[in-house]
């Protein structure tokens, strides 16, 4: 196993029913790196299955896999970036 056997779930995060882009609720979101003074280019939501590839300190770069990512309800579907760690649940050989 190496680089690229990890992977996570997003959890911690409000469900669906309770999704507000504006204020942030229902969603992690993807930036451009790890910290919240970058932009945010995508979403990822309670239960989507994430591959993680690096960390920086407590920030994820992921790609989202499968989920609701899929059909993501602002941005892009599958997003890559960074997300917080607190809200990732990750197994296998992580980084």
């Amino acid at each position: 196993a190496g680089a690229g056997d990890c992977t996570g779930y997003v959890v911690g995060v409000r469900p669906l029913n309770q999704y507000n882009h504006a204020n942030g609720n229902g969603f992690l979101a993807v930036r451009t790196g790890p910290g919240t003074g970058y932009a945010q280019v995508g979403e990822v939501y309670a239960g989507d299955m994430l591959s993680v590839y690096d960390r920086r300190g407590n920030w994820y770069a992921v790609t989202c896999m499968q989920g609701v990512c899929a059909n993501p309800l602002w941005g892009p579907a599958y997003p890559s970036g960074w997300v917080y760690r607190k809200y990732v649940s990750a197994n296998g050989v992580c980084p």
